[in-house]
């Protein structure tokens, strides 16, 4: 985490409304294609996004400046698209394919094939994928913000990426 990412972080703790929109603007980005990616669309990943950064605001008493805040504030984000999945299935919604536009993938056909690989890991290792291939957070960061043993993060990503693997008929993802 920057300086003055420490220092917006120190301000939003105190009851800076201006830094803490910017750690929003710095990572509102981020977020929400990490939740879009989670969730399937658009308008739920915005509904998580938002979510999130309210209780962000709420609870920035309880965040450690010492740490840095985009795995506090992702495990957040996926707390909320757990809570909220909970919900869909619970009202019978059946998950959305996942949209892929994260990735550069000039064959449309690949693209499409990479989204159904992805939609056909269960989400804890969905979101390990993401988060330490697509986000490149390290894996201690993907642990701290998915509330993980750092070793079910390890054996999340070995399982993902060999289901991937499997899917897209490759044997090295």
């Amino acid at each position: 985490m920057s300086e003055k990412e420490k220092a917006w972080a120190r301000n939003a703790q105190a009851g800076s409304a201006e830094d803490f929109a910017q750690l929003v603007r710095l990572h509102q980005q981020a977020l929400r294609a990490f939740l879009r990616r989670l969730s399937g669309n658009h308008a739920d990943a915005d509904d998580l996004a938002q979510e999130t950064f309210v209780f962000a605001w709420e609870y920035m008493a309880r965040f450690d400046c010492t740490r840095s805040f985009r795995p506090w504030l992702f495990g957040i984000g996926w707390r909320k698209y757990r809570e909220k999945k909970r919900g869909w299935l619970r009202l019978l919604w059946r998950e959305r394919a996942v949209e892929m536009d994260f990735v550069i993938i000039p064959d449309p056909g690949l693209k499409l094939d990479m989204a159904k690989a992805l939609a056909g890991l269960i989400p804890e290792q969905r979101a390990v994928i993401l988060l330490c291939l697509m986000e490149q957070m390290t894996h201690e960061e993907a642990a701290t913000a998915l509330a993980m043993p750092l070793g079910t993060v390890k054996s999340h990503i070995a399982r993902g990426r060999e289901k991937l693997g499997l899917a897209l008929g490759a044997l090295d993802v």
